[in-house]
């Protein structure tokens, strides 16, 4: 007697059909076409993490960058003088600095001009 596995089965495919929830027609529907949906959408996952870290840090340059550019400096001028003057301030931090207190930004960047002069 040969064994159908149907417990088995029907657990996997549940599996696979609670996280295709919210997609739309045959993805949310169907196992074989939810899990080809939720294996590339899982690829996505993980690729997107990764790239997510890239565009905050290219969003803090952005946002240090127009902070110092009024403050009459360019930020690759104000990363040189912080990292000349041993101020260990990451880009995040920078960011936080420039859009939340700008005159403590304008601060840091005095300090960082002075250590370097």
């Amino acid at each position: 007697m040969r064994v159908k596995g149907g417990v088995k089965t029907n657990q996997r495919h549940s599996k696979y059909l609670k996280l295709a929830k919210g997609h739309s027609g045959s993805r949310g529907l169907l196992y074989r076409i939810a899990r080809e949906g939720v294996e590339r959408g899982l690829c996505f996952a993980y690729r997107d993490r990764k790239v997510r870290k890239r565009e905050m840090r290219a969003l803090w340059i952005v946002r240090i960058s127009a902070a110092a550019k009024e403050l009459g400096t360019s930020y690759s001028r104000l990363i040189d003088a912080l990292n000349k003057a041993n101020m260990a301030v990451d880009r995040k931090m920078l960011a936080d600095l420039a859009v939340t207190d700008p005159q403590g930004f304008a601060q840091l960047v005095q300090t960082a001009r002075g250590a370097f002069a």
